[in-house]
């Protein structure tokens, strides 16, 4: 695979991992379970969400329309109507998301990779009164959360990286071909 196609990949990978989210918590904003209850948050904040506060499902909204500027946005990265993105803009919210949702995924404190695995080693104990349930939690962000925002992330660094990479999308048809 060439270096321009790794790049496209980058950048269509993290749009569809932006409309994945957005479609989950576009359902969860109009009342669907959608993998709320494998959310991994403390029990009085899960209890909020299964119970559809006005607050969360505000959240679910902001966080549909956050997935739907992140589709564009990863678009912009690889399309020649990204040119009229300053490419700056564009290489700072890249490596922002990448490092961020890696960041995520590993996780050293909470869940994450490293937080899942203390957990359920018994490293890290789990709260007495939410054993069963925080063991469970982190078993979900283990093998799909995490995974999730790791994937995610790698194809934000990697379109951030295209795009460090670059002067202008001009240039980069003339080094890479037409998109």
């Amino acid at each position: 695979m060439s270096r321009a196609d790794r790049a496209r990949l980058g950048a269509y990978g993290a749009a569809a991992c932006a409309a994945a989210y957005g479609s989950m918590k576009l359902a969860q904003a109009l009342g669907a379970n959608a993998l709320a209850d494998k959310d991994p948050l403390p029990p009085h904040l899960r209890e909020q969400l299964l119970a559809r506060d006005p607050l969360f499902v505000a959240s679910h909204w902001l966080l549909a329309g956050a997935a739907v500027v992140g589709v564009i946005v990863a678009l912009a990265t690889v399309q020649p109507w990204g040119a009229a993105v300053p490419r700056r803009l564009l290489l700072a919210i890249a490596w922002t998301l990448g490092i961020f949702m890696i960041a995520r995924s590993i996780g050293g404190v909470g869940f994450g990779f490293v937080g899942d695995a203390l957990l359920l080693t018994g490293v890290r104990p789990a709260p007495v009164e939410h054993a069963a349930l925080a063991r469970t939690l982190a078993r979900w962000d283990l093998l799909l959360w995490s995974p999730f925002f790791l994937l995610w992330g790698m194809c934000w660094a990697t379109a951030g990286w295209r795009l460090g990479r670059r002067g202008s999308l001009a240039d980069n048809r003339r080094n890479f071909g037409d998109f």
